[in-house]
């Protein structure tokens, strides 16, 4: 009884320190290499499954795109910060 108590709670402490984020576009990725300098680290990822991403313009952007449901277009992902998340 004592156990089952025991592994409840690490469970739910488990659950409780999962990282919780906003953002909506998130791509899933393997690590490809890691470059180390003195201060700053560079990391490539390979991105190894098709996701959805969301994007918020003005109403006289989609307009001027012309945008319709079906059509191709290429997202340019506009960001300072690419932050990787491991869990």
């Amino acid at each position: 009884m004592i156990i089952s108590f025991l592994n409840q709670v690490l469970n739910k402490k488990n659950k409780e320190l999962k990282m919780k984020y906003g953002a909506r576009n998130k791509i899933t990725a393997k690590v490809k290499s890691i470059k180390k300098g003195d201060i700053m680290s560079l990391v490539k990822f390979d991105v190894v499954m098709p996701t959805e991403m969301a994007s918020v313009l003005t109403c006289e952007s989609a307009d001027h795109l012309n945008l319709n449901i079906g059509d191709e277009v290429q997202l340019v992902v506009k960001a300072i910060h690419v932050l990787p998340v491991k869990e």
